[in-house]
């Protein structure tokens, strides 16, 4: 009879701490610990040195089973087996990283779904460890996600203060959960009707949070064709509802039958419509939207259909609902332009993007890293001397301690101004606006004057009109005739 082989307590505590390993999100330290408990390295270690001592006592692991004719799921004791698939997947998931990295820049270029050329060599590999060809093609998808998640997750929310660090923490668990294998069980296609609510001020990262969220779910690997169902690059759909007059978003959001109104010559699909099961619609400045739309994207999260303006039939949405304010949710509803229900069904999982004023008091440096990356996301990689000079400017004594209300945003165009004039004025320092000094202080200005100049004061740091018009509580064609007076009288 043939016999199963078995392990050494040892051997099954080694197999469970590549488990733990494997489960743990990646963007918290406690992964690292995971990794320092299994190689025996100390915590202060650098984890790049530890996650290649972890796959290095993998790797050798795995080639002794194969060696002794034994690297199969088959050949353990079933209570074995579990711990033994994540010894077998650890080591084919960073194996074929290169691979996968190489794919997600492929992808990234175009909207069609291009052929994963290791797909055929990872689906061989893991049917012959034991793994089933549903189940390889499962774990190819997974691989990839998570592949996708971390990258997306990593290369777009640049920064090493710790609010950063948990907020990408939080990111990860939002497309995986805190424990990933209850998620591959699970939940892998049940996240749809998990709605994300992202808030913070404007140009702290919203819509990058946003993208890693909607380009990193789970698609389905087809091994006849040896492609995903669709490309990560058509999962995420995006719109800023302050782009359109009001009449027009519940046709840009559900889409309108032909005839619904003047101009409706044809059926127009909406963003719900487009939406792909795999991916995610970002609604940005959902705090808004009115009344009426807000009972409408209510019904999507409740029964996940919708029917376009002037039609009477049902459409299914799929996909998650992402939105963003940079206003307080509990102020809106308190003032009545906000659905409390709306707000409960919408705040599933709700993420606070640190403003670039906390991040830099957290940890200092962090100004002058986005500034470098930003310096590379102009020019392109290796501009070093840019980016010195960028910083050497930033480290003048007139530039620190400024609080950047327009957030990484407004750091980007200051970096953009440096490299035109090797200098830049920052808007909202004290002592800067010389002439709003004198019109105030030295005369006595009237509400029409002061209007202008505190208008034209927050439209030159936000160039933006419906901006100014959210923080003064003013409408919008009322700023911009404060702006234009302004201009005109020569004072903004």
């Amino acid at each position: 009879m043939y016999m199963k082989i078995t392990f050494s307590k040892q051997e099954r505590r080694f197999l469970q701490q590549v488990g733990k390993s494997i489960y743990t999100n990646p963007f918290t330290h406690g992964r690292h610990l995971s990794d320092c408990r299994l190689t025996g390295l100390s915590e202060d270690t650098d984890p790049a040195t530890v996650l290649q001592a972890t796959m290095a006592k993998v790797t050798t692991r795995v080639e002794t089973l194969a060696a002794e004719n034994k690297a199969g799921l088959n050949s353990c004791l079933p209570e074995d087996r579990k711990s033994l698939a994540n010894l077998f997947l650890f080591y084919l998931f960073h194996k074929y990283l290169p691979h996968l990295d190489h794919h997600i820049r492929l992808q990234n270029e175009t909207i069609e779904s291009l052929p994963l050329e290791c797909g055929q060599q990872l689906a061989t590999e893991l049917k012959r460890f034991g793994f089933s060809a549903k189940q390889a093609d499962f774990y190819i998808g997974l691989f990839f996600q998570m592949r996708r998640a971390f990258f997306f997750i990593k290369t777009s929310l640049i920064g090493n203060s710790p609010c950063m660090e948990k907020m990408r923490a939080h990111l990860w668990n939002t497309l995986f959960t805190h424990d990933i294998g209850q998620y591959a069980e699970n939940l892998v296609d049940k996240l749809e009707d998990f709605s994300t609510l992202l808030i913070g001020e404007t140009g702290t990262g919203k819509g990058l949070a946003a993208a890693a969220i909607g380009r990193s779910g789970y698609i389905p690997y087809n091994r006849t064709t040896h492609r995903f169902t669709t490309s990560f690059t058509r999962a995420f759909l995006a719109i800023n509802l302050c782009q359109y007059p009001e009449q027009l978003i519940e046709s840009e959001l559900f889409g309108h039958a032909r005839g619904a109104f003047t101009g409706a010559v044809s059926d127009h699909q909406g963003l719900f419509s487009r939406s792909s099961r795999y991916g995610a619609v970002f609604l940005d400045e959902i705090g808004e939207v009115s009344i009426q739309t807000q009972i409408k994207l209510l019904r999507i999260l409740q029964e996940r259909v919708f029917a376009p303006v002037g039609s009477h039939t049902s459409h299914r949405f799929k996909g998650r609902l992402i939105g963003a304010t940079n206003q307080d949710p509990a102020t809106l509803i308190e003032q009545g332009k906000f659905r409390e229900d709306f707000y409960f069904r919408l705040c599933t999982d709700t993420i606070t993007m640190p403003s670039l004023r906390k991040r830099i008091d957290q940890y200092p440096e962090e100004l002058e890293l986005l500034a470098s990356h930003l310096v590379n996301k102009i020019v392109g990689d290796g501009a070093k001397t840019l980016q010195e000079r960028v910083v050497d400017v930033l480290r003048q004594p007139q530039h620190r301690d400024y609080h950047w209300p327009g957030n990484v945003r407004e750091l980007e165009q200051a970096v953009r101004r440096i490299l035109l004039h090797g200098t830049c004025r920052l808007a909202g320092k004290k002592g800067e606006p010389e002439q709003t000094k004198n019109s105030i202080f030295v005369r006595q200005p009237t509400m029409a004057e002061l209007g202008s100049l505190y208008c034209g004061f927050l439209y030159r740091q936000y160039n933006n009109y419906q901006q100014v018009a959210r923080i003064t509580g003013l409408d919008r064609r009322t700023v911009k005739k404060f702006i234009e007076q302004g201009e005109t009288a020569g004072k903004v």
